[in-house]
């Protein structure tokens, strides 16, 4: 008995010793932020030990739980559907449940800080308020007249590829966020709120399009757009978010869509 207690308890370690092998010391560097502390912004330094396969998202944890429980982030899902913990890591936007450590160069201190052109509410949660107005601004829902229906909306393969693409937004707000104009004037729609619409504008089954055009031809609105891309890059979803920015603005033009 004794033998084979030995042997379970030796291989208990040799599982630990390996697990342990795979770590690494990493260090995040968190821009911290309290107002009820301090009107400003703070940056601090934490090192843990990782597996450089795990993703930002379990450091944020393992931070929180084991070392400063006053660290606040927003998270969900945790696995890249919700969007609720985008953030700036290594100066881009990022959801921290898609980046694993491993990818960002765990060698050197990683930076997490909130998204731009919002306003920080704490540590490393903002303020979506705005980001959400704006989507609600172009009314992302289907406008239809007449009695209704039956049965269900029938639409072609192809009908429904036309706007595919667009309907893959999580509301992330990494897009919008990471746009020029956006972070200078608060005010511009963003291209966040413009996905939005661009998936019901180009819906066979909606009548609203001319209303959501009229709303993106105001002087926030897709005109305001200078092209640089920074959406498309830091969209989690692979969206071409410039591409569809390009096409309403072309639908506003011609008013074909």
């Amino acid at each position: 008995m004794s033998s084979a207690t030995l042997e379970k308890n030796s291989s208990a370690l040799t599982d630990a010793e390996s697990a342990a092998a795979h770590l690494i010391t990493v260090t995040f560097r968190i821009r911290r932020f309290n107002p009820e502390v301090s009107d400003q912004a703070v940056w601090e330094d934490f090192q843990i030990e990782m597996d450089p396969k795990e993703r930002v998202l379990d450091a944020l944890h393992k931070i929180k739980w084991e070392l400063d429980g006053t660290l606040t982030f927003r998270r969900s899902c945790a696995h890249g559907i919700c969007g609720s913990d985008a953030m700036r890591i290594n100066g881009r936007n990022r959801l921290a449940c898609k980046t694993l450590i491993k990818d960002i160069n765990p060698h050197k201190p990683i930076s997490v800080e909130p998204i731009k052109g919002l306003t920080v509410l704490k540590d490393l949660v903002v303020d979506m308020e705005p980001f959400f107005q704006a989507y609600r601004d172009v009314m992302p829902f289907l406008i239809t007249t007449g009695n209704e229906p039956t049965r269900e909306r029938r639409q072609s393969a192809a009908d429904r590829e036309r706007f595919d693409d667009t309907t893959k937004c999580i509301l992330c707000a990494a897009c919008t966020s990471s746009c020029p104009v956006f972070w200078n004037d608060g005010q511009y729609f963003g291209p966040a709120a413009i996905v939005g619409a661009h998936r019901f504008i180009f819906d066979s089954r909606d009548e609203g399009g001319e209303q959501r055009l009229e709303i993106l031809n105001d002087r926030d609105g897709v005109w305001r757009c200078r092209t640089t891309f920074n959406c498309t890059e830091a969209c989690p979803r692979g969206i071409e978010i410039t591409k569809a920015i390009q096409e309403v603005k072309r639908a506003l033009i011609t008013r074909r869509f």
